[in-house]
């Protein structure tokens, strides 16, 4: 075996400027796979991982997937009966019966709950109005569910249940109310009802649409706002395996009848972006490593090309056909193995430089680097695919040369 790679060596020090080319093309390859796919890799994991830290895990809505029918249409559904200017019946919003539906939810292994009621209301402050999703909570149970308590900025979560008629505001939204801590404005909301209520902090979650419109204060003081009395219109969960969310919101909604969505389901078509801009990404990333497989490919059949004399005097002292093969096999992959080395140093040092890019995008969320994933797959994936472009590459001169019959090559010589 230290024979053919020897002979294989040889062949490729006798035409060191397209063997450096072929090494380039594949290090060329490989290090653009890998700093693409880190690129890609990282911004999905760190929009995920946002995703997953800013909203709930499992939302349980005074919602039904799909909506009830109304009595009439129970009765009537299936008889020859046309009903005209029928009043649907009207009923009081809400999760019904919640106390014991959070504490069933409750019972779940590896499941947190916390009660809200949501409601958009008028914000007036100085002869401004805003309009504003005030979000009634109870901060015992919201901390286990929400990172709101190490998002704040100004003053502490605990204050909602220190001062009367407290707020805390996202930062974005006080500042366009022109609000500080310790300032008193009004709320106002549909219901008609108002109420004087009292900033005591500021959150900064670092998603724009939250920190411009929400608010939060206790429980009770929202259903009062909202003049909705003992209600609440959403749970929020916190799951320790967020893979399993889809299952236990599928569970909650079959026990519970409410619509439960888990973040997946509600991210849906982001996650599918994912898929299409990753399947683009490979697809692009993959052709650089092909055309750099028909450099190997051009080396290899030249070499076949001019090594007949030579293919003709190994085989006449013994080489068998698998052995010519694996001489120009070896040669293809020796050039694939150094070229994802270099290319592994290439794509490490594209990676820092992209690390070192800094911008500020403040329409979405809040990013002033790049996202970068360090892991060892996609080195791992690059190197496999750069070996087997090699080796197909390789493969087919190489059976040519095998198969290649001295005594042809010495009578063509001759």
């Amino acid at each position: 075996m230290q024979l053919l790679l020897d002979i294989a060596a040889t062949h490729l020090r006798g035409r060191v400027r397209q063997t450096v080319i072929s090494i380039a093309g594949v290090a060329t390859g490989v290090g653009f796979f890998i700093a693409m796919s880190a690129l890609m890799e990282g911004s999905q994991r760190d929009l995920v991982d946002k995703i997953i830290d800013t909203s709930p895990h499992v939302l349980v809505k005074d919602e039904f997937r799909t909506p009830p029918l109304q009595p009439a249409a129970r009765l009537y559904g299936r008889g020859a009966v046309d009903l005209d200017g029928l009043k649907p019946k009207e009923e009081l919003r809400g999760i019904r019966n919640p106390r014991a539906r959070l504490a069933a939810i409750r019972r779940i292994d590896g499941v947190r709950a916390a009660p809200l009621l949501r409601g958009q209301v008028v914000m007036r402050h100085g002869g401004k109005d805003m309009t504003a999703a005030l979000i009634g909570i109870e901060p015992d149970s919201y901390r286990k569910v929400s990172d709101l308590a190490g998002d704040m900025i100004e003053g502490e979560l605990d204050h909602l249940e220190t001062a009367t008629n407290a707020v805390i505001l996202g930062d974005g939204l006080a500042r366009r109310l022109g609000l500080g801590v310790g300032d008193t404005f009004s709320v106002i909301s549909p219901a008609g009802i108002l109420l004087q209520m009292t900033a005591v902090g500021r959150f900064h979650s670092g998603i724009i649409s939250a920190d411009d419109s929400e608010a939060y204060t206790l429980l009770k003081k929202s259903q009062i706002v909202q003049g909705r009395p003992n209600v609440i219109n959403q749970i929020r969960l916190r799951v320790e395996d967020v893979n399993a969310a889809g299952d236990i919101a599928r569970r909650i909604e079959r026990q519970h009848g409410y619509q439960a969505v888990s973040w997946d389901e509600a991210n849906a078509q982001i996650l599918d972006v994912f898929i299409v801009r990753n399947t683009i990404m490979y697809t692009v990333v993959s052709a650089i490593l092909i055309v750099a497989g028909f450099g190997i490919f051009n080396i290899i059949s030249t070499v076949t090309h001019e090594k007949a004399r030579d293919i003709a005097i190994l085989k006449s002292l013994g080489f068998e056909e698998q052995d010519i093969r694996r001489i120009f096999l070896a040669q293809g992959l020796a050039v694939g193995t150094v070229g994802g080395l270099v290319g592994w140093a290439f794509g490490y040092g594209l990676c820092h430089i992209l690390a070192t890019v800094r911008f500020e995008i403040g329409w979405v969320s809040e990013m002033s680097h790049l996202p970068l994933y360090w892991g060892y797959p996609p080195y791992a994936i690059a190197a496999v695919f750069a070996l087997l472009s090699a080796g197909l590459a390789a493969y087919l001169p190489a059976r040519k040369a095998a198969r290649l019959n001295p005594v042809d090559i010495i009578r063509g010589a001759a």
